[in-house]
């Protein structure tokens, strides 16, 4: 019996967000709207749109000793997410950059801050929540030494979801271990490098499947996306809506289909479930206050 549905090992960042028109050119200002500061960060986001979506959730990160690290452990407590694992000092929390066009688009630079804090002896530290956990995802907004730790330290059992962004080239354990590895079409080309060959997002993932992973998801926006396994390779419908903000987006559909993926979901029925949760996220501005309940998706 798991005490967690999900364990996230990962990011959390204090979103500082402005409107713009368009994007600057280099060398050039553009004006934009107020500041806005939402709780984020990869690992946080999950963390909160699952425990939003009913799984018992716990976050293991690293957050400063500050204003911005008290507001996030405030949203993952008001969303119900278990914060023992949430560590605090070392450095100022990470901070992300981020301008939204009115297309809902967004560009972001992140600040790791205390994210490059985030240690291996943290993640054998917590080796409790591990073996109560029955899912465990993280990204790549921590070092790539601690998610190395994550790998060897899960649990018999257990299943590791993969989204690597920011994208890099990653070792074969980690690769062996991810079940499923998610990524979007830019981290894609970017973890196959010279193997990298057409414009198929069906080639990608099945190149990519042949590196190592057990499966794999391709996420494709507006065109729904792919999923791969030993039994081949799927489509998944998107949902249509009118984007508003597309921030978060992307961590409200890995954290979905890792909890559908630990209820016993087939990964096309996770991905299909997550695509709605992705769909109903941008709906709304903002990162963790975009993030549906269950019969918000229900009702999409």
């Amino acid at each position: 019996m798991y005490d967690y549905d999900l364990l996230v090992v990962g990011s959390a960042n204090a979103d500082l967000v402005i409107a713009v028109e368009r994007r600057p050119a280099a060398g050039e200002t553009v004006l934009g709207s107020d500041l806005a500061v939402h709780p984020g960060g990869k690992g946080a986001n999950q963390a909160v749109a699952a425990a939003r979506l009913g799984a018992r959730t716990a976050l293991l990160a690293r957050v400063g000793d500050d204003a911005y690290g008290r507001l996030l452990l405030d949203s993952q407590r008001a969303a119900g997410v278990d914060t023992v694992g949430v560590l605090a000092g070392g450095a100022p929390t990470g901070v992300a950059l981020i301008t939204v066009d009115p297309s809902g688009d967004n560009s972001i630079v992140v600040s790791p801050g205390a994210n490059g804090k985030l240690t291996p002896g943290d993640v054998r530290a917590a080796t409790s929540l591990f073996q109560a956990s029955r899912v465990v995802s993280t990204q790549l907004e921590i070092p790539l030494e601690t998610v190395v730790e994550v790998v060897r330290n899960l649990a018999d059992g257990s299943r590791l979801v993969l989204n690597p962004s920011p994208p890099r080239p990653l070792p074969a354990e980690v690769l062996a271990a991810c079940d499923p590895l998610i990524v979007n079409e830019h981290e894609a080309k970017v973890i196959l490098g010279d193997a990298c060959v057409g414009e198929r997002p069906e080639d990608w993932a099945r190149i990519l499947l042949a590196k190592g992973p057990r499966s794999v998801v391709v996420t494709l926006g507006a065109r729904g996306a792919l999923v791969a396994s030993a039994e081949g390779v799927a489509s998944v419908a998107s949902v249509r809506v009118e984007a508003v903000d597309t921030t978060g987006a992307g961590d409200a559909f890995t954290a979905a289909l890792a909890w559908r993926l630990g209820a016993g979901a087939s990964l096309a029925e996770a991905a299909a479930y997550a695509a709605r949760v992705g769909a109903a996220a941008v709906t709304k501005e903002g990162a963790q206050v975009s993030f549906p309940t269950a019969d918000e998706v229900d009702a999409l």
